[in-house]
């Protein structure tokens, strides 16, 4: 039985992998301007930047439609026996709801699981990369599946924005102080906890922002996967790229632009890097400590709902 890996465009996976592993992605909306464009089909990552940048053009996203899925699983199962689909974090979008719909619809096709996959961006991508990998092998869909959540519960991520100027306008920031146009200065930095868009701290530069997240993989052991995902800040991305390949096979370090459906939150500038790691040295009481020395409590805290991932009219 042959099982094949379906996503999203908020996995951030680079073209060339997703072809090499048979992964078929399907796109979210990118809405500028009163028209939508297929991301990564009918528009760039770096078209949607540079629009952001010198256009200063409002841009949103919206999820694909229940039938998008539907007949993306079909034409999949036209080739293929069975479907492991894996989608951004329910908390952060509906498009695994969308994506349940789609397999309801494309009913009597072939089994199709759905998976939460509690990442977005490239987190989300490497579980599809690992999953697509062992499917490609020739593995049954349970061992597929069984190696999708086992990676998941491996998966740390980390990002840093350039500023928070998107986050602001996108309505992603709630309770602002006085203080925070001094603050738009500063580059807040996220996780994503059990599914959840989380702040961890501030820093006053990217370079910075970038040794923070160094020092975080660094404290981590048994490193399978890395992914590291930009929005116009390639030069950054390759030298994080080349300082971790002393600690990871170049092969597993996956480099890719930042997709819309979180830049349009983060703004040209920011850098997000993930991790599929087995085993971290790092006991209950030094996490502790870490996280009370990371706390920053004049830092805005960020929704936890949707990224503006509305359905697609």
């Amino acid at each position: 039985m042959t099982v094949r890996i379906v996503t999203d465009s908020t996995s951030d996976i680079p073209s060339e992998l997703a072809q090499e592993l048979d992964i078929t992605i399907v796109p979210v909306y990118v809405n500028m301007q009163g028209k939508s464009y297929r991301d990564r089909i009918e528009i760039s990552p770096e078209t949607v930047y540079q629009n952001m940048i010198e256009n200063e053009i409002p841009i949103t996203t919206s999820q694909p439609t229940p039938n998008d899925f539907a007949e993306t699983y079909k034409n999949v199962l036209k080739e293929a026996d069975e479907i492991v689909s894996i989608q951004c974090s329910t908390h952060i979008s509906g498009l695994y709801q969308s994506a349940l719909q789609g397999r309801d619809l494309a009913q009597g096709k072939g089994r199709i699981e759905v998976v939460d996959s509690t990442m977005t961006s490239i987190g989300l991508g490497v579980v599809a990369i690992v999953a697509a990998r062992l499917a490609k092998s020739g593995a049954s869909l349970s061992s597929v599946l069984d190696e999708a959540r086992k990676t998941i519960a491996h998966m740390h991520i980390w990002g840093v924005f350039n500023t928070l100027k998107y986050a602001l306008r996108g309505g992603r920031l709630s309770k602002i102080t006085s203080k925070l146009g001094s603050m738009l200065s500063v580059k807040p930095m996220l996780t994503i906890k059990e599914g959840v868009l989380r702040p961890t701290g501030i820093v006053r530069t990217r370079a910075k922002g970038m040794e923070k997240i160094f020092e975080n993989i660094l404290k981590y052991k048994n490193i399978h996967d890395i992914g590291i995902v930009h929005s116009n800040a390639p030069e950054d991305a390759q030298k994080l790229r080349a300082k971790l390949s002393a600690i990871v096979d170049e092969n597993r370090i996956y480099l890719a632009p930042l997709g819309p459906a979180v830049g349009v939150h983060g703004g040209p500038g920011a850098l997000v890097v993930a991790i599929n790691a087995s085993e971290t040295p790092m006991n209950a009481a030094e996490d502790a400590i870490e996280k009370s020395r990371l706390h920053m409590p004049h830092l805005p805290s960020f929704r936890s709902p949707k990224l503006n991932m509305a359905p697609s009219s």
